[in-house]
């Protein structure tokens, strides 16, 4: 297993892992890759060896560093060479502390009714439209796209142009980079003319919190800063959990002894969807993180200088912190599943993804008991060219 691969590895299938994986645990735990860029890099795959370098507060996913690696086949490098303009190590983590507070349980909790209002009517639409539908364009995308949009104050009518300047961000071998290029100016002026207008008349939203700390941390917080973050959670916060929603379900279907222990069991709902976060082997490219300092990893001496990348759904599929890994279980708890990340750069919106996951769920259980997939399993398809993982469509009927 001392070869270099070519990673991302190709799975057998929309929602099966790699053989790699197990194999990497087993054998090769720090293993060497080659990425789409070319660059050479490191590749972590099991729970603890993950768990430890992502909870290094030493260690940052930026990758701007002249000998990090480049993830992505274009030269700009994609979504984790961006962010060369903000603070960094302590102030950096202060920064995530202000963003956070938008992000608090009372506030997720006020928003719940509203997510499950607006689940109710896509399903209202899928349905007048009838079966089959696809349920990845009629409800995955579009709810996320709405949570993200009230959240930040901007009008989800703009969706399919925030589709595509996410794409391109997310971009591994999708786009050249003139086309990245492009939409990022677009992407960018667009948000510098809302926090324009939020700043003339702010309102209850977190573009117009943003823009009211400008100035601090003793002025390193710039208005570019805030620009920049509202566009990063546009992208993480709507992206993720849609694509995250058609897998959920595909999940679920694929064996529909899953989905009726649901329906006959609501109270299986929590416990479920962090099975199917766990479970999910398609989560995408990983977490990347550049090597400032040597350091020990699972007995392996990382160098200064490398960069490597963390496998969560790898790590997620050990058995050696998981008990029947391979097997999904809807009861399975305690679940420390690493899928947001940990550490102090663990993802900010997970408790928001968590509700939207649930709620969503919990709709469809109700509305639609007799939702099965409408294609056998195996032949759904991955979208591909993506730092993130998800399936092109997850064709349902009821």
């Amino acid at each position: 297993m001392t070869d270099i691969q070519d990673y991302p590895f190709p799975a057998p299938g929309a929602l099966e892992p790699p053989e790699e994986w197990a194999e990497l645990r087993g054998r090769c735990p720090v293993a060497p890759i080659r990425l789409a860029s070319g660059d050479e890099a490191l590749l972590l795959t099991r729970y603890s060896d993950v768990k430890d370098l992502l909870s290094d507060p030493r260690f940052t996913h930026h990758l701007v560093a002249d000998d990090a690696a480049n993830i992505t086949a274009n030269e700009g490098g994609g979504v984790f060479a961006s962010g060369g303009t903000t603070v960094r190590g302590d102030a950096h983590r202060d920064w995530r502390k202000l963003i956070g507070k938008a992000f608090t349980a009372k506030r997720v909790s006020a928003m719940q009714p509203g997510i499950e209002a607006a689940a109710h009517r896509l399903v209202d639409e899928m349905v007048e439209q009838g079966s089959p539908a696809d349920l990845v364009a009629a409800l995955g995308f579009p709810l996320p796209v709405w949570v993200i949009c009230e959240l930040l104050g901007v009008p989800d009518s703009d969706r399919d142009r925030f589709a595509h300047w996410s794409d391109t961000l997310l971009s591994l071998t999708k786009y050249t980079q003139e086309e990245i290029d492009a939409a990022q100016a677009d992407f960018a002026a667009y948000m510098r003319a809302h926090a324009v207008a939020k700043r003339a008349e702010p309102g209850d939203d977190l573009i117009s919190e943003l823009i009211t700390l400008v100035g601090a941390l003793d002025g390193r917080v710039t208005e570019e800063m805030t620009v920049m973050t509202a566009q990063g959670l546009l992208v993480a916060g709507h992206e993720t959990t849609a694509n995250m929603i058609g897998k959920m379900v595909a999940m679920l279907l694929a064996d529909r002894a899953r989905w009726e222990r649901l329906v006959a069991d609501p109270s299986l709902i929590r416990t479920a969807v962090e099975e199917c976060l766990r479970y999910d082997a398609n989560f995408g490219f990983g977490i990347p993180r550049y090597i400032s300092e040597e350091v020990e990893i699972g007995g392996t001496t990382l160098p200064k200088g490398a960069t490597v990348v963390c496998s969560l759904s790898s790590a997620n599929r050990d058995e050696s912190a998981f008990e029947d890994a391979a097997d999904m279980d809807l009861t399975r708890s305690p679940n420390p599943h690493l899928i947001f990340g940990a550490g102090p750069y663990a993802c900010l919106g997970q408790s928001l993804a968590r509700t939207e996951l649930q709620t969503v769920l919990k709709v469809l259980i109700d509305r639609l008991p007799t939702l099965e997939l409408a294609v056998p399993a195996d032949v759904l398809a991955r979208r591909e060219g993506l730092i993130v993982g998800g399936l092109e469509q997850v064709p349902v009927r009821w």
